[in-house]
């Protein structure tokens, strides 16, 4: 298979070698698609079903790398193994599950019903699928110094990448003014990548490290590159291994910078081409209500991908009018509080081949289904829950029918803003609060307070 750079839109004609590190069109300026070219080999979900079952090295027990012949932009290179990056392999181990609580929440049937845990990643998000990818990409193009702007998970995920080159790579991550949380940049930190801290927002700090990495010559790790999303394409992978490689009806996500859906919808069109597949999914993206650029762009103004011929009026006097207002995304799930994202137009393409939606829910909305996660055993960063939220407001709304097969994808652990989950058990305001009780030192009164509020419950 040949790896080759393409252009979105379908009327430009750029294509470049994969043997540069440039993230947009030369010609028109638009995002770049990773695109193969020749003969897949037979057999291949049998392949990674054997290779899963018998690994012989870290690549085949990567949840990554199991998948390399979909993403085989580094099979062609004289020592393949030698540029694929990977945390010993421990990277996407993940599947889709279960949970019964949640499951009533959402008012669907728990068999029909599936989380997958993203947060289960060896950083603790999904970034370490995408990470994979791109540094695998780097070490091909003898980058050294690596750079990204983030709410946190990405500067967490390439810190560790980096890292793990033992010394042959540096990390620099751009973050906005407070707008990190302290479990995610604590990882950085520890991981020894250089933080820096601008005055602004997620916005300012991409639009900053966008023109750092094309004049200094530092390898971009955000999703506006597309190796980054090669490597979040094997999300999906890992909800068809579960099922046997049998689409199911609706893969519902939280929408930040729009890489997951963006990479989620290229997944299901090549597989769906290459015929392991009957069918795409349809792709719910769900913003935050105080980070909800494309809900409004899709939803109020009719943005449309148009078979590649996207309003771009309207989404240039759509961010004109948002700097004139001085707008600025908003909300707890810092994950997603972007205004501005990156892959817009690659996530308008999936809505058109998915025939999906968009929705928009509140940070309270977002909280309550991280509480009712917890519930059930499980934990997830605010911008995570999105999904549940989600999915409980397109099943009231009657878009997702009680038969359909659902999948909402959990991108971040629990600990990631512990804070968040600490705040919302102290209000005792919360629908789902779990306060402590303070009690005396007094062996009675404990006794009494554990029987009122746990012995007795339990046998109600």
């Amino acid at each position: 298979m040949q790896a080759k750079l393409k252009c979105i839109i379908p009327s430009c004609d750029f294509t470049s070698d994969i043997h540069t590190d440039i993230n947009s069109c030369q010609k028109c300026g638009n995002l770049l698609d990773v695109v193969y070219e020749g003969q897949n080999p037979d057999n291949m979900l049998e392949l990674f079903s054997h290779r899963k079952a018998n690994p012989k090295s870290i690549f085949d027990k990567s949840g990554i790398w199991r998948f390399r012949e979909l993403l085989p932009f580094a099979l062609n290179e004289p020592n393949p193994e030698a540029v694929l990056a990977s945390l010993d392999g421990k990277e996407g181990q993940t599947q889709p599950f279960n949970l019964t609580e949640v499951a009533k929440y959402v008012n669907l049937e728990s068999k029909d019903f599936f989380l997958q845990f993203e947060g289960d990643n060896p950083t603790g998000s999904f970034k370490d699928n995408g990470m994979a990818a791109c540094f695998t990409h780097a070490k091909i193009m003898n980058r050294t110094n690596v750079v990204c702007a983030s709410t946190g998970n990405t500067s967490a995920s390439m810190a560790a990448f980096a890292a793990n080159e033992l010394g042959k790579m540096k990390a620099i991550v751009f973050i906005g003014s407070g707008k990190i949380a302290m479990g995610k940049l604590a990882q950085s930190l520890e991981y020894g990548a250089k933080v820096i801290q601008i005055k602004g927002d997620f916005d300012d700090a991409m639009d900053a490290v966008i023109k750092i990495a094309s004049k200094e010559k530092i390898y971009l790790m955000n999703s506006v590159n597309p190796f980054r999303l090669e490597g979040q394409k094997t999300i999906m992978y890992r909800v068809l291994e579960g099922f046997n490689w049998e689409a199911p009806d609706w893969i519902v996500v939280p929408g930040g910078n729009l890489g997951n859906s963006s990479s989620f919808g290229k997944a299901f069109y090549e597989l769906k081409q290459l015929g392991l597949i009957n069918k795409i999914p349809k792709i719910a993206i769900i913003n935050a209500e105080g980070s909800d650029t494309l809900y409004r762009l899709f939803n109020d103004e009719g943005v449309r991908w148009n078979d590649g011929k996207p309003e771009m009026d309207k989404i240039n006097a759509f961010y004109k009018q948002m700097d004139v207002e001085g707008r600025k995304a908003h909300t707890i799930a810092s994950a997603i509080e972007i205004n501005k994202p990156v892959n817009l137009l690659k996530a308008l393409r999936v809505l058109e081949w998915s025939n999906g939606v968009v929705r928009r829910v509140s940070d309270m909305d977002m909280l309550d289904a991280k509480a009712v996660i917890g519930k059930n055993g499980f934990g997830c960063e605010p911008a995570s829950a999105a999904s549940v939220a989600g999915i409980k407001l397109l099943v009231k709304e009657g878009i997702i029918k009680p038969d359909e097969r659902v999948v909402g994808i959990l991108t971040g652990h629990q600990l990631k803003d512990p804070k968040a989950t600490i705040d919302y058990h102290t209000n005792k305001e919360n629908k789902f609060a779990n306060f402590p009780v303070e009690v005396e030192n007094d062996i009675a009164a404990i006794k009494k307070t554990i029987d009122s509020r746990f012995l007795d419950a339990q046998e109600a």
